[in-house]
């Protein structure tokens, strides 16, 4: 078994997104995600086969799809799709997302 502390590992930074690999194996990808709010992912998605999982473990924001669309996002919120599918993420207020990708890319 193994403990990753994301909260204090991965600070956040006022210029960009910040981000922590967690955990990375031939079967999955985690990442830790922190965003001050206002900060961005952009929508963007990936030319391969496999799933998105993300959740919101702190803030509010909105999910970004494709063609626009918008989805809230806050604590407890999860997202999952195929990762050929564009996602994104606008930060409201400071947040924090746990990201896994499986298989890992």
């Amino acid at each position: 078994m193994k403990k990753i502390e994301t909260c204090e590992k991965n600070g956040f930074n006022e210029e960009r997104m910040s981000n922590f690999l967690v955990h990375d194996s031939p079967y999955m990808k985690v990442l830790s995600f922190n965003f001050r709010g206002g900060q961005d992912l952009p929508i963007h998605s990936h030319d391969i086969d496999g799933q998105l999982c993300l959740v919101v473990i702190e803030g509010k924001g909105q999910f970004l799809g494709k063609d626009g669309s918008t989805s809230s996002a806050k604590p407890g919120d999860v997202l999952i799709s195929d990762i050929s599918e564009p996602h994104g993420l606008r930060a409201s207020t400071d947040m924090r997302v746990l990201v896994t990708i499986a298989p890992p890319i």
